[in-house]
């Protein structure tokens, strides 16, 4: 008898993930370190490391890589379980409520953002929104009939937000509450609801924003400030004012890597909320611009990849958590311009901030999975 050798069995081969998403990210990592490096350097090198800054985000990139490679491999339709949502939504409530508790939230510059768990800081906001898009996406799925109506459609959906909403305004940290309802009004806008309904729920955001703004003193200092920075130099005004100078410094091609001044103690918060300032400085008008297209490929990117989702659930992952990012972006560069009005929220892939970043890569990982599936 003439014995046959068993036959191999071809392994399925898994799909590619979104190679032009996956370059973006990689592009924006890159340009945000080399920033972080020139806005931290001054500050770094007297306490005895000037890679102190850089080391912790590689640190947080590192670890971001890690889950947006596991994240890229996680069918995405696991995001839809209930379980996965209820846990995620839990989570980040039980994170918000602790972060506002005195003694528990961690104090930083009249506000109480942060929890500190094993000498680890984190901001509970950031999870809170990935648990909004992943709610939102969930049950947009299941109730696309309902999405035409107002009171019985809409309003419901947009319960679990709000409170995201008002539990982020304790702390206080309007931008960030503010990007997650935004975030939500555009999944809503792409699931088909009504432009008349989303119009209307735009214009009660925007006077509860105003009116939370107004009731205190120094919230309507920094509200007014942004139309005239300059003349509020000595107060509200001066962390803008500083920007623009670091801006307009730069011309257009600017000053060359760490060569800015503004970071000289100058400018408050260059590593973080400001570094946009930072890029216009050391690589001007030139520089800005490459940033900014680079978020505009991001979020064309993951709205592809989401227009070619296999279903609607598919393509409401991919889109709100593309939207997050993007929105997220544009409201940091609108503030560091003065186009909006001064709040505290950083600049994906580019802010110091490990938790963040780690998120945010985590997040992209989710979306690439969608791109395995996506229909070519």
């Amino acid at each position: 008898m003439i014995s046959q050798a068993p036959r191999t069995v071809p392994k399925r081969r898994r799909a590619p993930v979104d190679k032009t998403l996956l370059l973006i990210v990689a592009l924006l990592l890159m340009f945000g370190l080399l920033c972080l490096f020139s806005a931290t350097y001054y500050k770094a090198v007297a306490k005895g490391d000037a890679l102190m800054e850089v080391k912790r985000q590689l640190f947080g990139i590192a670890l971001g890589a890690a889950l947006m490679f596991v994240t890229s491999r996680i069918h995405y339709p696991f995001w839809r379980d209930p379980r996965v949502v209820v846990g995620a939504l839990i989570a980040s409530f039980v994170l918000l409520v602790l972060v506002v508790i005195p003694g528990i939230g961690v104090y930083l510059n009249g506000s109480r953002r942060w929890l500190n768990i094993a000498g680890l800081s984190f901001q509970p906001s950031e999870a809170a929104k990935i648990a909004s898009v992943l709610y939102l996406a969930a049950t947009l799925s299941y109730r696309a009939d309902q999405i035409h109506r107002f009171w019985r459609g809409i309003v419901p959906l947009l319960v679990v937000p709000a409170l995201m909403f008002l539990l982020i305004l304790e702390q206080p940290n309007l931008s960030t509450a503010g990007s997650i309802m935004i975030v939500a009004l555009l999944m809503l806008l792409l699931a088909g609801a009504k432009w008349r309904h989303l119009g209307l729920l735009s214009v009660a955001g925007l006077i509860v924003g105003g009116v939370y703004a107004w009731i205190e003193p120094y919230r309507r200092e920094r509200l007014l400030s942004f139309r005239d920075p300059f003349a509020q130099m000595s107060d509200e005004g001066y962390q803008l004012a500083q920007s623009l100078i670091a801006i307009g410094s730069g011309g257009l091609f600017g000053r060359g890597l760490g060569q800015g001044r503004q970071k000289f103690s100058y400018l408050p918060y260059p590593e973080s909320d400001f570094i946009f300032a930072i890029v216009g400085e050391d690589f001007g008008l030139m520089g800005c611009l490459l940033v900014v297209t680079l978020f505009v490929a991001f979020a064309f990117a993951g709205m592809r990849i989401a227009v070619n989702a296999p279903d609607r659930y598919g393509c409401l992952l991919a889109s709100g958590l593309t939207a997050m990012i993007a929105v997220q972006a544009f409201l940091n560069i609108g503030v560091v311009v003065g186009v909006l009005p001064t709040t505290g929220l950083p600049l994906p892939f580019f802010s110091a901030g490990g938790t963040s970043i780690t998120l945010l890569m985590a997040a992209v990982g989710i979306v690439l999975n969608v791109s395995r599936s996506q229909q070519r």
